[in-house]
């Protein structure tokens, strides 16, 4: 790990390192915030994973999320969206395949299975190299993401029972196998074999079975990308079905953007601090 930033927020530091990842193998860049009370002791943390397009730097600026975190207590970890560098593959012309579109998947096929493996970063090497080297408690932790990054999120913990204390998401990509976003990047990332999609979709899991605990998910209900792209009507009739706990939070006017995101994301920390701290 190497510091390559620090700012003073709300009392704590906000932070912004790089480290030579082994499971994507390039550099991989991470912001964190320590809270003021990480100064005395170690911290719960909140994994912010963000959605297409984005770097690790847009949740940090846009969110307004560290002026709830240094009240609660948290810290918050917000990696990147995908592996960078000249040598990881990417498509010039598209914004929602390659760079900063690595769908918090683990690549199998030719030429994206050598850096994308986004899940095994975010859920293993990420985690293992935070608790080691910063104020962080060990094992105390609750994850949240946004659009491609709240489809990151539910996977997460829906593939790793007992993983986090608690989920949320804003405005998940519910049901990637069937919208455009979804199937764009699992045929190219993980083959054409639809079946194998299933694995790393939050509806399809839990309707194979999966539960991650209470889940909370806000969604605008003037979201631009709500009926091609987002599908929470399917993710809601799953839980139903298999009995998962699931608050779902249609959110009358609101977009996708970050404004919406700014507006619920204390609730959404202040629901994960309760968690961790039971």
């Amino acid at each position: 790990m190497k510091q390559i930033e620090s700012i003073k927020e709300f009392g704590g530091w906000l932070n912004r390192y790089t480290h030579a990842s082994t499971c994507c193998g390039c550099e991989m860049t991470f912001s964190v915030y320590l809270p003021p009370a990480a100064n005395k002791a170690p911290v719960p943390a909140v994994y912010f994973l963000s959605g297409l397009t984005c770097t690790d730097d847009n949740v940090r600026v846009k969110a307004g999320a560290q002026r709830y975190a240094a009240e609660l207590g948290v810290a918050l970890i917000m990696p990147d969206t995908s592996p960078r560098g000249e040598d990881v593959k990417d498509v010039e012309d598209r914004y929602d395949l390659g760079k900063g579109a690595g769908f918090y998947v683990n690549a199998t096929e030719t030429g994206w299975a050598d850096h994308y493996q986004m899940y095994d970063y975010v859920t293993q090497e990420l985690p293992t190299l935070i608790e080691a080297e910063l104020p962080v408690q060990a094992g105390n932790r609750a994850i949240t993401g946004h659009s491609m990054g709240g489809h990151g999120a539910l996977i997460c913990a829906l593939k790793n029972p007992g993983h986090y204390r608690s989920v949320s998401a804003f405005a998940p990509i519910a049901h990637p196998v069937l919208c455009p976003w979804g199937e764009g990047c699992f045929s190219a990332y993980l083959g054409s074999n639809r079946e194998l999609w299933k694995a790393w979709d939050a509806t399809e899991l839990i309707l194979a079975g999966a539960d991650a605990g209470p889940m909370l998910i806000d969604q605008g209900g003037a979201d631009e990308f709500l009926a091609e792209q987002l599908y929470p009507e399917d993710l809601r009739r799953a839980c139903e079905e298999q009995g998962v706990r699931l608050t779902l939070r249609m959110q009358e006017g609101y977009d996708h953007s970050y404004h919406f995101i700014a507006t619920f994301i204390g609730e959404h920390l202040a629901f994960h601090a309760n968690a961790m701290n039971a």
